[in-house]
Parts: C-alpha cells; sequence; structure tokens
C-alpha cells in the first residue's frame, strides 16, 4: 500500500474485463465498496479515475440508488456488480458502489474510492464485503486478514487477505471481545497521562478504523486530553516540546498500552511556524492488525489492539520504531 502523508493509507484493486485500476482505502469503519463513475458529475470525481461500465463485459446494473455517509462527507451512487481482482484474488459478482455524486472534500483525497472491511451487517446496500466473498468462494486459506501500516518506509504498508505476515510482528496475539457487530468496536477502560484518568472514566466504548487518522471522542474528554499536553486553542504545541511530553495510556480488556507523543501527535511544520497540528495520531508509527472470524483464541500474534473477526473477537498487532511500545514486544 501506499500513503500520503502517513493519514491515507490505500491500495490498488481492478474492477472489470478487462480490468480497471483503482487506489482504495482499505477500510474498516465501512463495509462497502465503491469507486468514480464515468456518470459522476461531482468536482471530485474530476481528478479521479472513473469506472466506465460500458468497457467491461461482466458488468452487472441496476436500478438501486444508494448514499453513504462518513463523518467527512458523503457520496451517493448506483448498485452494480462486477469482478473484482485484490492481488491475486479474483471475486466474481462482487457487489460494489459507482458514485454519481461526492462531496467537495474528495476532491483533495489522493485514493479513488474505499473498499469496506467492516461486519456485513454495516453494508448499506445488503450485499456481501469484498472480504467476506474472497471466504466464501474459498479464495484465501483462512477467515484472516492483517494490515501493516507503515509510518516509516515508502510504500511498504501491507493488507494481507488469509493470513498474516509473521515477519511484520513479534510479541504474542491479545484478543479482545467486540462488543457489536457492525463496526469494530471495542470496550476502552481508560485513557490516562501521567496517571490522571482524563478520558473513559468508567469505560466507553470505542471503533478500531483503519480508514481513520485520528483520535475522536466527546468534546470535553478530548478537551482535557489537549490541555494536559498542553495544546492551545487552535489544537497545536510546538515541535520542540514533543520530546518531552508524556505518553497517553489506553488500558483495553484490562491491558494497558503506551503511546509516546511522537505517535499521537501529527508534525506538520508550517513554512512560517514551527507549530504541529495535535490531531492525536496514534498507531500510525508502524502498525500491523489481524482479523479473523475464528473462536481459537490461542492463535498467534500481538501487542497493540485492532480487531479480528469474530466469536467475533479482535486482535492487534504492532511492530514500532518507538521503545515504549516496543517493551510490550519484550515483555510478551
Amino acid at each position: 500500500m501506499m500513503s500520503s502523508l502517513q493519514n491515507e493509507y490505500f491500495g490498488l484493486i481492478s474492477i472489470g474485463s478487462p480490468p480497471q485500476d483503482f487506489s482504495v482505502v482499505f477500510d474498516t469503519g465501512s463495509a462497502n465498496l465503491w469507486v468514480p463513475s464515468v456518470s459522476c458529475s461531482s468536482m471530485a470525481c474530476s481528478n479521479h479515475r472513473r469506472f466506465n461500465p460500458r468497457l467491461s463485459s461482466t458488468f452487472q446494473s441496476t436500478d438501486e440508488t444508494v448514499s453513504i455517509s462518513y463523518g467527512t462527507g458523503s457520496m451517493k451512487g448506483v448498485l452494480a456488480y462486477d469482478t473484482v481482482q485484490v492481488g491475486s484474488l479474483v471475486v466474481t459478482k462482487q457487489g460494489l458502489i459507482l458514485s454519481e455524486m461526492e462531496s467537495f472534500f474528495l476532491y483533495y483525497s489522493h485514493f479513488d474510492g474505499i473498499l469496506g472491511l467492516g461486519y456485513p451487517s454495516l453494508s448499506v446496500s445488503g450485499t456481501a464485503p469484498v472480504f467476506d466473498n474472497m471466504w466464501s468462494e474459498g479464495l484465501i486459506p483462512e477467515d484472516i486478514f492483517s494490515v501493516y501500516l507503515s509510518r516509516c518506509r515508502e510504500n511498504s504498508s501491507v493488507v494481507v487477505f488469509g493470513g498474516v505476515d509473521d515477519s511484520l510482528y513479534s510479541g504474542s496475539l491479545y484478543w479482545v471481545p467486540v462488543t457489536h457487530e457492525r463496526f469494530w468496536q471495542i470496550t476502552i477502560n481508560s485513557v490516562t497521562l501521567n496517571g490522571q484518568v482524563l478520558a473513559c472514566e468508567d469505560g466507553c466504548q470505542a471503533i478500531v478504523d483503519t480508514g481513520t487518522s485520528v483520535i475522536a471522542g466527546h468534546p470535553e474528554a478530548i478537551k482535557r486530553i489537549q490541555e494536559a499536553i498542553g495544546a492551545k486553542a487552535d489544537y497545536h504545541v510546538t515541535c520542540d516540546h514533543v520530546s518531552s511530553l508524556p505518553d497517553m495510556t489506553i488500558t483495553i480488556n484490562g491491558m494497558a498500552y503506551s503511546v509516546p507523543a511522537a505517535a499521537y501527535i501529527n508534525q506538520v511544520r508550517f513554512s512560517h511556524s514551527d507549530l504541529d497540528l495535535v490531531v492525536v495520531n496514534i498507531f500510525s508509527t508502524e502498525e500491523a492488525a489481524m482479523f479473523t472470524w475464528t473462536n481459537d483464541l490461542e492463535r498467534a500474534c500481538s501487542v497493540m489492539i485492532l480487531p479480528v473477526r469474530t466469536c467475533r473477537y479482535m486482535s492487534y498487532v504492532t511492530i514500532t520504531k518507538w521503545g515504549a511500545l516496543q517493551s510490550y514486544n519484550q515483555q510478551t
């Protein structure tokens, strides 16, 4: 996969026969596959690749209109079916949405569309997600997909369908129950800095989303975190202060995960300032996740936290250059 400023991670897929290529975000926060259509009239489609159904011999149309809303915008399009190829895996008659209207914010995205990896119940069109079809069609040896996101090396991020790359992690696998089978939703016990609980005092629900680069939460909780790290009203700190800021500790299923400031602050240097935006960009250092339907809680892999499919249980694998996170590998 490729990345843009470590905030967008996306890879290439192809749709149709012969194949038409598109870059997509592999997104655990949604469950539908969509790409722009040649019929799209929005400005956001003008600088992205667009699918032409007339060029595909396997294309099947429908009259169903579908809309999807995201945290930063929305899209509207028409449901269709066609062959979808991800790497060497070819899914036939995959449901997808051809967008005909997109919010303007997508104009600035470095990807063409989104490939959702959430639960089937999250699919707005009722069609099975790509991963579910891979498994039902017998294309993968295990009902697992893994995601490795790297800040450190260009184009070194990967998503693996049907297993996990053992070379990308060390440590043990910690399973965390999924509390609601729609998003990859889990319970966070608490969020602390310097031993002080600043969020989720009595526990709170959260979703783990590979399509999102920030931590979002209740305004009061986020405000307390920002104040604790000395962020200004416009959510920034100076670059010189990052190394002295405390680790953020997120406790999940009784396991405390320590995240250094260099990971939860997205450092963007401006040409006329030494300010960094504080977007609490956690787990964007070097990380991976394994998702599975399995009931086997003894399987391999993990030290941080992202979802694993079913039983529905979830695991997270992390490889990181930050010493505080590496210590979890050493302890396990």
